[in-house]
């Protein structure tokens, strides 16, 4: 467990009160597709999830990300506290191929005061998910 002295208000926050670089926090973001279904798109914290290459993965003619409002409603989790564990079945979830390159990463607990530290292969036996390339190309100088 790495406990937070406050609630975690954003990536880069929880990343300094854990001591750690955003690059290993595991970002989730819940999407739909046109038809309702759910997908979990869990990207390194330093990066963006690209819908549209989500999109393209599954086949869907759209896909779009779930308001704050309802992730709260569909995961039992309120935005920002979202984790890769523990959601219902309905939900399918996706990780960036980078990810594997990762030894560690770290997901929230559910609770903005705290995340998990975990192997990256212990979250991928927990989660199950499918990997594709879904994050949004970086614009380098």
């Amino acid at each position: 467990m790495m406990p937070h002295s406050t609630p975690a208000i954003s990536i880069d926050d929880a990343a300094k009160q854990r001591g750690i670089s955003s690059h290993i926090m595991l970002k989730t973001v819940l999407l739909r597709d046109m038809g309702g279904k759910l997908f979990l798109a869990c990207i390194p914290g330093d990066q963006q999830v690209d819908p549209k290459k989500v999109r393209a993965h599954f086949n869907c003619r759209r896909t779009t990300c779930v308001n704050t409002e309802e992730v709260a409603h569909i995961t039992g989790f309120k935005p920002g506290t979202l984790t890769p564990l523990m959601l219902p079945e309905s939900i399918t979830t996706i990780f960036d191929h980078s990810i594997l390159q990762l030894a560690e990463v770290t997901i929230s607990s559910g609770s903005d005061m705290a995340g998990i530290m975990l192997h990256t292969e212990d979250v991928l036996k927990f989660c199950k998910p499918q990997f594709s390339h879904i994050t949004k190309a970086t614009n380098t100088p």
